[in-house]
């Protein structure tokens, strides 16, 4: 079978120094990573501390090297303005809980009182800034609010991949006035990623769900080039096969989309690339709890008022079965509307497929990584991105401008 070469990743991403790359002994160092946890509804209590411990190996390393840590972290989107829920302190404390050490906090990002606080640090202190998006500069990206952040430091660690696609203060425009590297975390986002776009192991496999091909599109077109094996599901799939001429009945469909899916299943076909859309489906009369549901193939007419849940036995069968001969798989996009049972089966049965298969299993962020850790799945794949819009704007090819401007190798 005739396979396209894989081309290089784009903009030298793996090409990038990193925190082990530069002495930070006894220097200050600008951390920026992504702090931005849930709270318990109408608390300040931090319902999962996930993304807080995944930051923890490059604070440790700067600590053990006798660095001080200077964490900034956005939380939420306050619009440029204080919002006193989404103020840095319950992190700031959670974070030294963890830690087992004391960590500071200012009630500001930048400011007289921002560098003294600064000043007084000692080697393996660490201390949290208030949330940057607290000012407009932050997303205006403004020289100024980036050079002040910058003057706080003599090293900027990034390490904040589920905000590199931002072009804010805090993620891209400090690197102009401070050496700048990638974090542990970081590193280990484009490393996996990359690898996956530039040196697979074959046969690549990608998954791909989710409610619209229009949030997909430039994934479908950039992994086409690349893939062995394309599998569809998810609210998605309905555009693919109304352009094969099925019925879907009341399922969101993309009407301007569907000319363009047949291009993809054309391209596909001249390629060699194995697209595999759904054989059956869950249809329900509404996405809710407790609502009449049933499986039908989908050679069949499926009625007006139902709607495609998820992915049916046959399907979710079909997919696993090319998974677990995969030597990579890379899945973005829930198969089916996971957060409702029972239409979270389709979900559950990929997750399952991943965790047994003997290749390299990378599942892109947002939902779908949210969707392997309730199932208690994320252990068992080689690696959960913690990047939602950044690792899916990555396995687009893009230039993810808070990777790009750190310093290369």
């Amino acid at each position: 079978m005739w396979r396209p070469a894989c081309p290089e990743v784009p903009w030298d991403a793996m090409n990038k120094k990193t925190v082990r790359d530069v002495d930070v002994k006894g220097k200050t160092v600008l951390l920026r990573v992504d702090f931005n946890v849930p709270f318990e509804k109408g608390t300040t209590r931090i319902s999962d501390d996930g993304r807080i411990r995944a930051g923890l190996p490059t604070i440790d390393y700067l600590r053990q090297q006798g660095a001080k840590v200077i964490v900034c972290s956005h939380l939420g989107r306050p619009r440029g303005k204080p919002v006193e829920e989404l103020r840095m302190r319950p992190v700031a404390e959670r974070l030294g809980e963890l830690l087992g050490t004391p960590v500071a906090y200012v009630r500001e990002c930048v400011g007289p009182e921002v560098v003294r606080h600064a000043r007084q640090l000692e080697p393996g202190q660490v201390l949290v800034l208030e949330n940057p998006r607290f000012y407009p500069e932050e997303e205006q990206n403004a020289p100024s609010f980036a050079k002040e952040l910058a003057s706080l430091a003599q090293v900027y660690v990034n390490d904040a991949f589920a905000a590199a696609h931002r072009a804010h203060a805090s993620t891209e425009g400090v690197a102009h006035y401070l050496p700048a590297v990638a974090g542990l975390l970081m590193e280990k986002e484009v490393d996996v990623l990359g690898r996956v776009l530039e040196k697979p192991k074959r046969p690549l496999v990608a998954v791909l769900g989710g409610a619209k091909v229009s949030d997909k599109i430039a994934v479908l077109d950039h992994l086409l080039e690349l893939v062995d094996a394309m599998l569809v599901g998810g609210g998605m799939a309905a555009t693919f096969l109304v352009a094969q001429g099925r019925s879907v009945g009341s399922s969101l469909v993309e009407p301007e989309r569907v000319a363009l899916t047949a291009e993809l299943a054309r391209r596909a076909r001249e390629r060699g690339v194995e697209l595999l859309l759904p054989r059956d489906v869950v249809v329900a009369e509404r996405l809710e709890p407790g609502t009449r549901h049933c499986t039908v193939p989908v050679d069949g007419a499926i009625e007006d008022g139902w709607a495609i849940a998820d992915i049916g036995p046959q399907t979710a069968d079909q997919f696993a079965a090319r998974i677990a001969q995969a030597g990579t798989v890379v899945w973005n996009g829930p198969l089916g509307v996971f957060e409702v049972p029972p239409f979270d089966q389709g979900t559950l049965a990929i997750a399952r497929a991943m965790a047994t298969c003997k290749g390299t299993t990378v599942v892109g962020g947002g939902s779908t990584a949210e969707a392997v850790e309730s199932m208690g799945m994320a252990d068992k794949m080689t690696h959960v991105s913690t990047g939602g819009g950044a690792s899916l704007e990555f396995l687009e090819g893009k230039v993810l401008p808070g990777v790009a401007a750190l310093l290369d190798k």
